[in-house]
């Protein structure tokens, strides 16, 4: 047979193995898809899209240095809180439908934020958007995986919300400038409105509910884990006021710590705990949580500090402020393209000792910043090295978290893993937050800031002192665990 025979042949017999048509419902599960994944940009995004704005919200609704925090910890408390807890209610209830309720509180609060005319209820609106994304972002994944009309869809979709998540960030650093810019802070949480609308008037349409799983809810964990965070966070913000040892401080604080005996009490009592006992009993799981927590916590530096050098003592503007941060997520993107290659050649844990040092070194670089610092002097250089750093961790701070979990308690793993994220990150800025008060002058902006980076350094030093724990063990034999 010639050879154009031949080339005929094969091509007719790969035409046959490739499908000739699309699945039947094809477009409906790449329009439900797109519509999942615009409601998980919409949650990335409100993570960063107030933090430009910062400056102006304190200036409108009169914050204090530190009850300025709250704008961000009444949003990251509550999601962190119930992050466990939302999840669990998705299995129970459908994801759906757990998510349908979850994103029209979160559209509904972002609508009372924006029209709120104090503090108060400024604050009151972030935890009620909080609330309503621990009840939504849990069921994000799922629903885009049973969208999936195959594996190679989800796959896609996978991919898409790995993009989405990473860059969205960024994404929201901008545009929280630019609508800051051209209109006002309330915009920053006015634009949730019609995204929230347009995807619970189209989401029943396009994507299916998932199967319900028979089970209860460990609502008492949940209560106690979201009241211990909300207790410290509360002591350690209102100590610079009230005083270390006041009656108020301890009070708040020993409230915290009587909740988690509450918390651990019940996880090890009940049959459905929010916190499975089995996952903490690895040392190396728990030192990868300590690192990401220690990271999170002395990153909210980042947005809450610089965010407002680069406006009250540089004169940028919130868009100049937004691009400002574009070499921390240059960074943090141009690592994680190289990381699976670092990964396995140096493995996981020489990785978090490089990337939490450097992360140590930005901080106390920060803490250097003065009146005659410039961008390109005094904030360029740590921010990239913050980036790298950065970006040097998160793979290898999962790998360790994930690692010998079973496939069936993997959910459970990755959802402690962002727990820690959110409420390591609240306890985090409370504790910078209340060290740049405590030294802070009224009416100006730079004192107290060289002891609140020094502070993120410290925070980042425990994560390096966790991943040398992480070092020496894996160097030294490990006894046998039961």
């Amino acid at each position: 047979m010639p050879s154009t025979d031949l080339q005929r042949a094969h091509d007719r017999s790969l035409r046959r193995d490739l499908p000739t048509e699309l699945p039947p419902d094809a477009g409906r599960a790449a329009t439900g898809i797109l519509i999942v994944l615009l409601a998980q940009l919409m949650l990335v995004l409100d993570a960063t899209v107030v933090n430009v704005a910062l400056p102006r919200v304190a200036t409108d609704l009169s914050f204090g240095p530190a009850s300025l925090s709250w704008v961000l910890n009444g949003y990251a408390l509550a999601f962190g809180g119930l992050l466990l807890l939302g999840g669990r209610i998705g299995d129970v209830f459908g994801r759906r439908r757990t998510f349908v309720t979850g994103l029209a509180m979160f559209t509904l609060f972002s609508l009372l934020g924006g029209l709120a005319p104090s503090a108060g209820l400024l604050v009151a609106a972030r935890a009620g958007q909080g609330i309503g994304a621990a009840l939504a972002a849990p069921s994000v994944l799922a629903l885009l995986t049973t969208s999936a009309p195959d594996e190679a869809a989800r796959n896609r979709a996978l991919a898409l919300f790995a993009a989405v998540s990473s860059g969205g960030g960024t994404l929201g650093l901008l545009l929280g400038g630019l609508l800051t810019d051209v209109g006002s802070w309330r915009w920053t949480l006015f634009i949730n409105v019609p995204i929230g609308i347009a995807v619970l008037a189209t989401v029943r349409r396009f994507v299916d509910e998932t199967p319900r799983r028979p089970g209860r809810f460990d609502v008492v964990g949940a209560i106690a884990a979201t009241g211990a965070a909300v207790s410290i966070v509360w002591a350690l913000i209102g100590a610079p006021d009230h005083g270390w040892l006041s009656a108020r401080t301890l009070g708040f604080a020993a409230s915290g710590l009587v909740l988690l005996g509450v918390l651990a009490l019940t996880e090890t009592r009940i049959a459905h705990p929010l916190l499975r006992p089995a996952l903490l009993r690895s040392r190396r799981r728990l030192a990868g949580l300590a690192i990401m927590a220690g990271i999170v916590a002395a990153q909210f530096s980042m947005f809450y500090l610089v965010v407002q050098f680069l406006q009250r003592e540089l004169g940028f503007g919130p868009l100049a402020s937004g691009l400002a941060f574009l070499p921390l997520t240059i960074g943090i993107f141009a690592m994680s393209r190289v990381t699976p290659r670092v990964l396995a050649a140096i493995g996981p844990v020489a990785m978090l000792v490089i990337g939490s040092v450097g992360l140590t070194a930005s901080f106390g670089w920060l803490s250097m910043l003065d009146s005659h610092s410039s961008y390109a002097v005094g904030i360029l250089g740590p921010m990239l090295l913050n980036g790298l750093s950065a970006g040097l961790c998160f793979l290898p701070v999962q790998v360790t978290v994930l690692a010998g979990v079973e496939p069936e308690h993997a959910g459970a793993a990755s959802g402690l893993l962002q727990t820690m994220q959110q409420l390591g990150g609240a306890i985090g800025l409370a504790v910078i937050a209340s060290v740049y008060a405590a030294n802070a002058v009224p009416g100006e902006f730079l004192p107290g800031v060289h002891q609140a980076f020094l502070a993120s350094a410290t925070l980042a030093g425990l994560a390096v002192l966790a991943a040398l724990a992480l070092a020496v063990r894996r160097a030294a034999p490990a006894p046998a665990l039961d």
